[in-house]
């Protein structure tokens, strides 16, 4: 008995969704919660799990089609329906309409042993059957070699490295650098995909060290591709409020060594207790927040003619992935303590980078929070995106010698600097609301007492 899987609904505002890649081709077994396909939406890219077990049929919805929450896009059953008709499943007629890489496994393949049932399936149309071919690997001979076949291939979908997970080319040319076998690293990202994360940390165990040059050469270099979903979008809201608003930014520079000093003696402590790191970042999230609630007009949004002051303080924090920048938000940021930073950052990240983050989870933000100093960065004048009025970049915690004043007396000492730059709507904002906002964070952090805010 076949059963039917539909586009669920992947949060209030959201009414479509676009296939970006199938992860599973017809004659593939599929288990309860195992990835699908990846669905793109205006919001946010992530995994559709299975809601049942069985052989994947017929795939209803191809790549790159765009359909409404709710339409099928897969059928799964007992693998019955999918020996006789597989001709006539939508998938089949793709790989072949599309390019030359999904003729690679049926070049490789012999048919007889491709096909569990009789000769009838494979033998009169091999070219438009290819999904089935890795199925049979563990009992058929040439299989590896077409299994291998497709995994080279640039643009092959749905492929997996044994069961290591899916790889792509720049993990797949990592781990040769590295000389670590796929098939011994167990991935750590969604639907068992295997990191660069896990490639880093297979080479430490065995010894080996990771060859890279000092310049590596990306494999984009000569492409071209297509812009993803997400970056369209993020694409047309960069210009929309670059050309909506009137955005400056103003940069200060903070002695943050009484928060290094404070961050070092208690981070032991602070990971046993909650579980998660103390990073400056939680710092300056609290300090922002804080400064929020005094200067609202960096926190408000303009609504015609109306400026509104929303009750709440809702920082949006910036997540670098592989698929583009995206902005989950912490909510009620203003009740925080350290502690509730932290964990809160962590989550929310994790989840961002692992397609586990809900839509809803996007949206609200009222301010944002982009730590450019991960990157090494001193600063950078971000950009702010609507409907909010400012954003705050972080550049990098580093030491430098800075004039210090003590009893009337200046002397030169080693310090911890970061730099502090808000981007914000001049419509709203003036530089002196940017200058008191970006001093008072400024002050809070330099007498750096945050004891009370730990949270542990």
């Amino acid at each position: 008995m076949s059963e039917s899987v539909s586009l669920p609904a992947l949060g209030e505002s959201v009414t479509e969704g676009t296939v970006t890649r199938w992860l599973k081709n017809v004659g593939d077994r599929v288990e309860v919660d195992e990835p699908l396909l990846e669905v793109s939406t205006d919001k946010v890219d992530t995994e559709i799990p299975s809601p049942v077990a069985g052989i994947i049929e017929a795939i209803l919805v191809q790549e790159d089609e765009t359909v409404e929450v709710g339409t099928p896009l897969v059928t799964i059953g007992d693998g019955s329906a999918a020996a006789a008709p597989v001709t006539e499943a939508p998938v089949a007629e793709a790989p072949v309409a599309e390019a030359p890489v999904a003729e690679a496994p049926v070049a490789v393949a012999a048919p007889e042993p491709v096909a569990p049932t009789p000769a009838p399936v494979a033998a009169p149309a091999p070219v438009t059957a290819p999904a089935p071919v890795p199925t049979p690997v563990p009992a058929a001979t040439p299989a590896p070699v077409a299994v291998q076949a497709a995994a080279a291939a640039p643009v092959a979908r749905g492929s997996h490295a044994g069961t290591s997970g899916y790889v792509t080319p720049i993990v797949r040319k990592l781990a040769n650098e590295a000389g670590v076998d796929l098939s011994t690293v167990s991935g750590t990202g969604v639907g068992g995909r295997i990191r660069k994360e896990d490639i880093v940390r297979a080479a430490s165990a065995v010894g080996a060290a990771v060859a890279a040059p000092a310049i590596e050469i990306s494999p984009l270099r000569g492409t071209t591709q297509p812009m993803s979903r997400l970056r369209k979008v993020v694409a047309e809201r960069a210009v929309i409020s670059m050309q909506s608003s009137a955005q400056l930014t103003t940069v200060v520079e903070v002695d943050v060594t009484r928060v290094a000093l404070l961050r070092d003696r208690v981070k032991g402590a602070f990971a046993e207790k909650t579980g998660n790191k103390l990073s400056f970042l939680p710092f300056f999230a609290l300090a922002a927040a804080e400064a929020l609630r005094a200067i609202p007009i960096v926190n408000a949004t303009i609504d015609g003619d109306t400026i509104v002051y929303p009750a709440q303080e809702n920082i949006s924090i910036a997540v670098d992935t592989e698929r583009g920048l995206l902005t989950p938000v912490v909510r009620n940021a203003g009740e925080l303590d350290l502690a509730g930073f932290a964990a809160q950052i962590a989550d929310l990240a994790a989840r961002t980078r692992d397609n586990k983050l809900k839509p809803d989870e996007l949206s609200g933000g009222t301010f944002t929070l982009t730590n450019t100093g991960s990157r090494g960065a001193l600063f950078d004048t971000p950009v702010v995106f609507l409907p909010q009025s400012a954003i705050l970049g972080t550049g990098i915690v580093y030491k430098k010698p800075l004039v210090v004043t003590n009893d009337g007396l200046d002397s030169i000492a080693i310090r911890s600097s970061v730099y502090l730059a808000l981007s914000y709507d001049h419509r709203i904002i003036d530089g002196a609301d940017a200058a008191s906002f970006l001093t008072t964070m400024k002050t809070r952090l330099e007498a750096g007492a945050f004891e009370g805010n730990l949270g542990i």
